[in-house]
């Protein structure tokens, strides 16, 4: 973990479940989609199960990922510092990927607004995009403001 480690979220739990269900479906339809094949009963609208299913999986891993301090970093350098600089360092990396993070927000939210009235659904099963559009700006948000809060706790023990 980074120096400044946040607190863990009370969310933490339900952000796991979330993920977890996510991940839960696309492994019941993926084995159920290849028993199928080799039974000869295909199932119809499989990669579409798993394509919607594996946005709140991913949403709840970055976030809890953000929360908790512990994207993968590489700190050959910054082991280096002394403790004033990797900490410091420590908050720049979070004001940059705070940044990120708010333009993926902007994109996403932007794309959301943009096709919010065209009814965009998947071919065979019509799986609305609307409301994964909605969760990865949410995630996106919300990921940003976890690490602009790591970079104010960084700033804060400078």
């Amino acid at each position: 973990m980074d120096p400044v480690s946040p607190p863990q979220p009370p969310a933490r739990g339900l952000l796991f479940y979330a993920g977890s269900a996510g991940l839960l479906t696309v492994m019941l339809i993926e084995s159920a989609a290849v028993i199928g094949r080799h039974i000869g009963v295909p199932l119809l609208g499989a990669l579409e199960i798993v394509q919607a299913g594996i946005v709140p999986a991913a949403c709840a891993a970055m976030l809890i990922a953000a929360l908790r301090g512990a994207h993968a970093a590489v700190h050959m350098i910054t082991e280096r510092l002394p403790p004033l600089a990797r900490r410091s360092a420590a908050g720049v990396g979070a004001v940059l990927a705070g940044i990120y993070f708010l333009a993926l927000f902007a994109g996403s939210a932007w794309l959301a607004a943009e096709y919010w009235n065209s009814f965009e659904q998947t071919e065979v099963l019509h799986i609305p995009f609307r409301p994964l559009r909605v969760l990865v700006a949410a995630a996106a948000i919300a990921i940003a403001g976890a690490f602009f809060a790591r970079a104010w706790r960084a700033r804060q023990s400078s």
